[in-house]
């Protein structure tokens, strides 16, 4: 048997130290542990690209990112809001695999061009 403080199996030589690092150890065990639960979150994933160009309402469904550009010569709507024409917006999660709520658009009159990652 060991009496390494490193040996989480038995109280080792239980130095000065010992309630202290025993702590720690269990903690990074406990991450440890924790570890294989993480992975499928971080794990890279692969999106689908959609483009469209539109020039009545709508709505983007929810999705991992967009991008809303008023190509054309008029103001338009996004959520309520003017969307002068060549301007551009970008909307990102930030963040691996969280999602953006989808969000309705009103090009009539003038012409959106619309991108996003579902």
């Amino acid at each position: 048997m060991s009496n390494s403080i490193g040996d989480l199996r038995n109280s080792g030589l239980q130095g000065n130290n010992w309630p202290w690092q025993y702590k720690v150890l269990k903690g990074l065990d406990c991450i440890c542990d924790g570890m294989g639960q993480l992975t499928p979150l971080l794990s890279p994933q692969t999106r689908d690209a959609n483009i469209v160009s539109h020039n009545g309402p709508g709505s983007i469904p929810p999705c991992y990112g967009f991008s809303i550009a008023n190509v054309g010569t008029a103001v338009g709507q996004v959520a309520g809001q003017p969307l002068p024409a060549g301007t551009t917006i970008n909307f990102d999660p930030a963040g691996l695999n969280n999602l953006i709520n989808g969000i309705s658009y009103d090009a009539t009159g003038t012409t959106f061009l619309i991108t996003w990652l579902s």
